[in-house]
């Protein structure tokens, strides 16, 4: 069996406000973020969030806490981030 592909003991959680306020625990990494689009590593894989005047106000690698403000249209999570020409080349230029 591949350990590779085993998912992490760490505990993934969204909790989405209205659509102004965004918290998930079990954030690994931070790969990209702007007023439009925050791209963050999870415990379950990779996490797109995409709004308006989005602000990160509050990250915690060591705690895996990460808190979202501004307009939120979408929370989506990425399937293979490696391909080429993906919805992040295309989100991020």
């Amino acid at each position: 069996m591949n350990d590779h592909m085993t998912m992490p003991t760490a505990a993934h959680r969204l909790e989405l406000v209205g659509r102004e306020q965004l918290t998930v625990s079990g954030v690994e990494d931070v790969e990209r973020f702007d007023e439009t689009g925050i791209v963050m590593s999870t415990a379950a894989g990779i996490l797109v969030v995409t709004g308006e005047d989005l602000h990160i106000g509050k990250l915690s690698l060591d705690g895996g806490e990460l808190h979202v403000d501004g307009r939120i249209d979408s929370v989506s999570y990425e399937e293979g981030g490696g391909e080429r020409g993906g919805f992040l080349r295309r989100l991020f230029g």
